[in-house]
């Protein structure tokens, strides 16, 4: 197991930039941030424009990490976004930036490409499910083909479903086993199953063999708010932050509730030999580049002692 970090908690960073320091921070690999270059939502960043890449580039960005101490190619590459957008040409442009995501990784020799299920919100459950496994069965053809994996990370989106249900259809076990039988992988991430009510390390450990990237974000909750609110979290005034649950907030590791001993003992027990990649969104240590920096220290003392050197 190493320890990476992902990269869209700087997103005013070139990755160079961001290698330089993370190598002098300690750490092992990135996960490399590749959004399209629009800037529409928190915690994006394009630090790797995978529609223009070729190998040239691709060599390029292999001897940058390899300079920096970080591998021989990113982790993995990040585009989190919306698969099932009820806009048809969104949805559409999400697709195939996948895909552009997928071929980029081929070249690179990065193993894994992370995105999200997504949904529909003015469709059922069942009706977004029978449309990702059409949607997702050529992606997942494509990735095999290239030697790369699809993983989807169990975010929960809640802020893209207008009354703050879920809006990512990885959320739970039940619909990790449904992705598996698709031929997707999880990239693990506790603390969206810690507000859930989900034990992260029991739900954890009977799928260690499915999971080739993970991801060590934290949470912090606040039990007496959610006394007030109820689970789904505010619901009179929310439309000003639909990402604002009101009894809960990320934190990076070490900060939160998470168990992280727990959770990496468990990997190792299930045999896992990837990146556990920290991703920083916590709102005390953010806002400026000097206080992400620093969360990102705190969450590389949390875990670097729990990681077999």
């Amino acid at each position: 197991m190493k320890l990476g970090m992902l990269t869209a908690c700087l997103p005013d960073q070139t990755l160079e930039q961001i290698a330089a320091w993370a190598s002098r921070a300690g750490y092992e690999a990135l996960e490399v941030a590749a959004w399209p270059a629009v800037g529409d939502r928190e915690f994006t960043a394009s630090h790797l424009d995978v529609v223009s890449l070729d190998q040239a580039r691709a060599d390029d960005t292999r001897a940058l990490l390899e300079r920096h101490g970080l591998g021989s190619a990113p982790s993995s590459l990040a585009y989190y976004d919306n698969n099932l957008h009820p806009d048809p040409d969104e949805r559409t442009r999400v697709n195939a930036h996948v895909a552009a995501c997928i071929d980029a990784a081929a070249l690179l020799g990065t193993e894994t490409v992370g995105t999200f299920v997504g949904r529909h919100p003015g469709r059922t459950v069942a009706e977004n499910l029978r449309d990702a496994e059409e949607i997702f069965a050529p992606l997942v053809d494509r990735a095999g083909e290239r030697g790369v994996k699809l993983i989807v990370e169990n975010c929960v989106m809640e802020g893209w479903h207008p009354d703050g249900y879920p809006g990512n259809l990885a959320y739970s076990p039940e619909l990790w086993e449904w992705m598996f039988s698709l031929g997707l992988y999880l990239n693990f991430d506790p603390s969206h199953l810690v507000w859930m009510g989900i034990d992260p390390v029991e739900a954890l450990a009977p799928y260690v063999d499915r999971i080739p990237h993970a991801q060590a974000k934290d949470i912090q909750l606040f039990p007496d708010r959610r006394n007030r609110y109820g689970w789904p979290g505010i619901a009179v005034g929310r439309e000003a932050d639909p990402f604002t649950t009101g009894w809960w907030r990320y934190r990076v590791p070490g900060l939160g509730d998470v168990d992280w001993r727990r959770v990496v003992d468990t990997l190792y027990e299930g045999g896992f030999t990837g990146v556990l990649s920290v991703e920083h969104e916590d709102p005390v240590w953010g806002g400026t580049e000097d206080k992400v920096h620093t969360g990102l220290e705190v969450a590389y003392r949390t875990l670097r002692p729990l990681i077999v050197a």
